[in-house]
């Protein structure tokens, strides 16, 4: 069964655009690369939907890191700012988990620092997926993870399942498998150096591809097994995810198309941080 994103997205829009009041989130984008600012318009185009200031502060060329910890410090510190993100991947030179540092804990929406009162969008969305998986199925306030809540939910579901994790990066695997840690859900982690990564997936009840590039096949996949991309690739000019959804669909119970897989509801949840991250401020 395919999951609709777009749909669990849309109604969790509807619950945050009715606690909007006068938040502006600030938004970071370092060179020209047309998949990265398309991301940025995707969350402008959110922002508007929900009523919310989209500032938009663009390097075209690649500064320094001394004046791009500068700029995300003046923007930081404007009593205006909500909250601030920063478009991955950065430049070499400028990606180090110290440019976080210069974001105050509750501005740090996306949840990169070790000390932030946020858990990253991406796997807030993919809970939000094992939730309406495993729970009624239906669009209900009940989806919008609330962590210390749920966390008895997910230890009763996953307590005898099997979950693999493909991928560690920064945008994808990293974060996932941080609230999959927060959410106690225990998870067997792959990469390009793990031996035999089919042997994993054919005994997997939960399958979370966070890669780039084709890394599941059908014959890698437990007949019934819940499937859900999160990596993104070319393909003739169309974003494909790390399987193709009509190769894996007979097989899979359940699974993410892409795109309108969880890309929109990780984009909502970050708005649903950013209203959490002005109710911290005041």
């Amino acid at each position: 069964m395919e999951i609709n994103g777009k749909s669990i997205a849309d109604y969790i829009s509807g619950l945050i655009k009715k606690k909007v009041k006068k938040i502006r989130l600030v938004t970071f984008l370092v060179g020209n690369s047309s998949d990265q600012t398309g991301f940025v318009r995707i969350k402008s185009q959110t922002a508007k939907k929900l009523g919310i200031d989209f500032q938009f502060i663009h390097f075209k060329d690649t500064p320094s890191f001394e004046s791009f910890a500068h700029a995300i410090k003046e923007a930081a510190a404007d009593p205006k700012t909500t909250g601030i993100i920063i478009q991955q991947p950065l430049p070499s030179q400028l990606s180090t988990d110290s440019i976080y540092d210069y974001i105050p804990d509750n501005k740090e929406i996306e949840g990169h620092k070790r000390k932030t009162p946020f858990l990253p969008p991406i796997g807030l969305a993919i809970l939000t997926v094992f939730k309406y998986i495993y729970g009624k199925k239906k669009l209900s306030p009940e989806l919008i993870i609330n962590i210390d809540r749920d966390r008895k939910f997910f230890k009763r579901i996953f307590r005898n399942k099997k979950v693999v994790l493909i991928g560690r990066g920064i945008t994808g695997g990293k974060p996932v498998g941080k609230t999959l840690t927060e959410a106690k859900i225990n998870y067997i982690s792959l990469n390009s150096q793990t031996p035999d990564p089919a042997s994993y997936c054919r005994d997997a009840d939960v399958i979370i591809t966070a890669v780039g590039q084709k890394v599941l096949t059908s014959e890698a996949l437990k007949p019934g097994a819940v499937v859900i991309n999160v990596g993104l690739r070319r393909e003739n000019g169309h974003f494909k995810g790390d399987y193709d959804d009509k190769e894996i669909k007979s097989v899979a119970g359940f699974y993410t198309p892409t795109p309108g897989g969880i890309g929109p509801i990780d984009v909502i949840y970050l708005y649903k941080n950013l209203v959490d991250a002005a109710k911290l401020q005041k």
